[in-house]
């Protein structure tokens, strides 16, 4: 926090000193010495070797001015960037100050209790409540100051990897080895901070939407265009809902003794769960089947295969959750574009609000039944023709649901076998199979903001491979 920013500024303007040299030296090279192969008193083999070394050198002149002049920018960017992010961690400690709290030097933040009246003191020492009170705001205070050092510290890793790349030979057929960058450019990032953001792809998936949210919407687009197959596999359309099993099931697994006449069931639902595929329920068969193995592992939804057999679902998506949120998302994305300049392409994340449905198709109304279901994805809007810029919706469809049978209630299987959802439950309480939680994503379907023409979700025909069985059916990209 103590070092004198203004070296710098110092350092820029030696660099574009140096840059300034390097021109003269590129002109004085050019007339003294690379004029010599441009005339027509030098000729043979020699003179066009001579020529091209000459090409060479003088290019690699060019080159250095090139370079010094972009590290001299990139210094006095980072000078005003880094002065900013520093004044904004020094408001941020006198704002916790104000607030009653005690900062050390090393950035620990405590409730500062020497600044108590006597009275508010002694309240304090015999009030759980407000020394509960006053560790939360401490640490709310602690966790401001560590994101406002944290933007400190990327911008400082920013300006490392943008120097690095600065200084990178940027031609490698052009006669030198490792020489001078002749065309150094400008990061397409919108900051030294958002440089380094970038970089920092979480390793695990389920924290990737989360650090994609964090990003600058210039720099989710530049990331896009640089690798966005490997970030959407990585997660980034993820939704922030954290889904959580609505009922407790029911109950302990294993807790009971099994009876002669769990047995007699267990081979029923079996049976009913084999049948399922000679009825075309494959994805009811396929979770009844997960259900008996007794494992309680989580099992991923084919959503795509969902979307092409249950029309209610199609509908749920637009007019629950695309139509309502469409003009919002629209203006979302374009109030992010004016804010970045109104000429480079922004993308902004968007998620709908979870609901509570029912599927509505036999196989799976026996599958899945009830669950939560909600759209997250991202809007992107770029510059267009005629100033008018182009809005579009790239979206997934989520679905989270928990299996397992509830009591009081019966289901219908194929072929008019009504079963008490209670003798399947048992099977969970006596250890013969296990209930699951199951979640899943469809792939990315694309919609155009700026068109007239109501949103539609046509997932392509899916098929009908697959088993029962096979539980890494569903497995795929974006789930």
């Amino acid at each position: 926090m103590s070092t004198d920013l203004s070296k710098l500024t110092t350092a820029a303007d030696d660099w574009a000193a140096m840059a300034k040299d390097f021109g003269t030296l590129a002109e004085s090279y050019r007339k003294e010495v690379h004029g010599i192969s441009l005339g027509g008193t030098w000729i043979g083999v020699s003179a066009s070797a001579g020529s091209a070394r000459f090409d060479v050198t003088l290019k690699e002149y060019q080159g250095a001015q090139s370079e010094a002049l972009a590290v001299a920018e990139l210094l006095r960017t980072a000078c005003t960037e880094f002065s900013n992010l520093r004044k904004k961690i020094e408001h941020t400690r006198e704002d916790a100050v104000r607030a009653g709290m005690r900062v050390s030097e090393n950035g620990v933040v405590a409730f500062d209790t020497s600044r108590l009246e006597p009275g508010e003191y002694s309240a304090y020492v015999h009030d759980p409540s407000y020394q509960d009170s006053a560790r939360e705001a401490a640490s709310e205070w602690a966790a401001q100051l560590a994101v406002a050092v944290r933007a400190l510290n990327d911008a400082d890793e920013g300006f490392k990897i943008t120097l690095a790349a600065m200084m990178q030979d940027s031609d490698l057929l052009d006669g030198s080895i490792n020489g001078f960058n002749r065309t150094p450019a400008p990061s397409p990032y919108p900051s030294l901070e958002e440089t380094a953001k970038a970089q920092h792809v979480p390793k695990d998936k389920t924290n990737v939407a989360e650090w994609w949210r964090g990003l600058d919407p210039v720099t989710r687009a530049v990331l896009l265009q640089e690798k966005g197959d490997e970030l959407r596999e990585a997660g980034i359309m993820s939704p922030l809902y954290k889904w959580h099993s609505p009922d407790p099931g029911s109950g302990v697994f294993d807790s009971e003794e099994p009876t002669a006449e769990d047995l007699w069931f267990l081979a029923r639902a079996q049976g009913i769960a084999a049948g399922g595929d000679f009825t075309g329920e494959v994805g009811a068969s396929r979770n009844l089947e997960h259900y008996l193995s007794a494992t309680g592992e989580p099992l991923d939804l084919d959503v795509d295969r969902i979307l092409q057999d249950d029309s209610g679902l199609r509908h749920n998506v637009t007019s629950l959750h695309i139509t309502p949120n469409e003009e919002t998302w629209r203006r979302q994305g374009l109030d992010a574009f004016e804010r970045a300049g109104g000429d480079k392409t922004v993308v902004v994340p968007v998620e709908s609000v979870a609901a509570g449905r029912t599927l509505q198709s036999d196989e799976w109304f026996h599958a899945i039944g009830s669950h939560q279901q909600n759209v997250s994805g991202m809007v992107t809007v770029s510059p267009g023709e005629n100033g008018k810029p182009k809005v579009s919706l790239d979206y997934q469809v989520n679905i989270w649901d928990r299996y397992n049978w509830d009591a009081g209630k019966s289901t219908e299987f194929p072929g008019g076998v009504v079963i008490p959802d209670s003798e399947m439950g048992r099977l969970h309480t006596v250890g013969f199979a296990q209930e699951f939680d199951m979640r899943g994503s469809s792939s990315t379907y694309t919609f155009d903001l700026d068109s007239d023409t109501p949103p539609t979700t046509t997932p392509p025909d899916q098929g009908r491979e697959g088993t029962r069985g096979d539980v890494s059916r569903g497995d795929e990209e974006n789930r």
